[in-house]
């Protein structure tokens, strides 16, 4: 009986000497932008770190690594160690798109998709005095003057031009794509008239819109913008499947631990539900839209499998 009670005092001082086992995370977290500040994904993602700062009860550091389309800071990431001190916020483009025109170190497989948090349509737009006042109607006059029309995108093989041909491609439509440097280039020699029609973010031409200078007449999600109430979605012209959308997320680097995966997830979420980050989203025209985990690891994989399409079919495939 003595010795049972002596057993049990001893396992009693050792536990008590253990050290309590931490909960993650208990040091400050890294995270990357692939990309330089100030542009849409930075200001985004500072705005989300400042709300899970206080979740996490932890300190975030910013670091932007731009260059190639977003693989620069890509392709550095993916040597990060896997133990949730490091984390990638990301828009769609340099996992989705990029790998289809260039050469790049990584693969889907290369990261552990944690949430998307945000989404936006790109739109098409013209001057006031194009032809068209719809979606159908913009469609229509490019079928039907086959080599007339210039449209400004966001470079060779980017997001925005992929996204337009899988439109102009199930409509036959010829039309020439100028590239530019972003959505503010684009729109520079929209207005000074050097192409035809705009093609980028919304919340870079929605000024020229409510001044009359320009006109939005589709957009490439399936469901209609309410900001641009001329525009239509695609689901209305029947081709809800041609969707494509900037959108964001934050990853891992491959392998994290799910039990992270799952923390960061749940406290990712309730961040972008936050009244005050969906009021600073309405402001650049993107929407709340969280995916988790593997579901978004399905989101990239089938937007990567689309695009592979519309790059072939243009002749861009590495």
């Amino acid at each position: 009986m003595k010795m049972k009670t002596a057993f049990v005092g001893l396992t009693t001082v050792i536990a008590l000497s253990l050290p309590a086992q931490a909960e993650y995370p208990e040091r400050p977290i890294e995270l990357t932008i692939p990309a330089g500040a100030g542009g849409g994904t930075d200001t985004s993602a500072r705005k989300l770190a400042i709300l899970l700062e206080e979740a996490l009860g932890t300190s975030i550091a910013i670091l932007n690594v731009g260059g190639g389309g977003g693989s620069v800071g890509a392709s550095q990431f993916m040597q990060s160690k896997n133990d949730g001190y490091s984390l990638f916020a990301t828009w769609n483009s340099p996992l989705t798109t990029v790998p289809q025109v260039q050469n790049v170190a990584y693969s889907l497989d290369s990261f552990t998709p944690i949430a998307s948090t945000s989404e936006t349509a790109y739109t098409l737009c013209v001057k006031s005095v194009f032809p068209a006042e719809n979606g159908q109607g913009f469609l229509d006059e490019l079928a039907s003057n086959p080599g007339k029309y210039t449209y400004g995108n966001d470079g060779i093989g980017g997001t925005m031009q992929l996204a337009a041909e899988r439109i102009f491609q199930a409509n036959k439509i010829d039309a020439i794509p100028i590239p530019f440097g972003g959505a503010g280039e684009t729109l520079q020699n929209f207005l000074g008239g050097h192409v035809d029609i705009y093609g980028g973010s919304i919340s870079t031409v929605l000024p020229y819109v409510e001044n009359g200078e320009a006109k939005c007449l589709l957009v490439t999600s399936a469901a209609d913008v309410p900001a641009l109430p001329q525009a239509s979605g695609l689901e209305a012209l029947g081709m809800a499947d041609k969707e494509t959308l900037l959108w964001r997320a934050i990853l891992g680097p491959k392998d994290l631990d799910p039990a992270i995966v799952k923390k960061l997830s749940d406290v990712i979420e309730t961040a972008v539900n936050d009244p005050g980050y969906v009021e600073f989203l309405k402001t650049k025209g993107e929407v709340p839209n969280v995916v988790k985990g593997p579901d978004l690891g399905a989101r990239l994989q089938a937007e990567f499998d689309a695009l592979a399409e519309v790059s072939k079919g243009l002749g861009l495939s590495q």
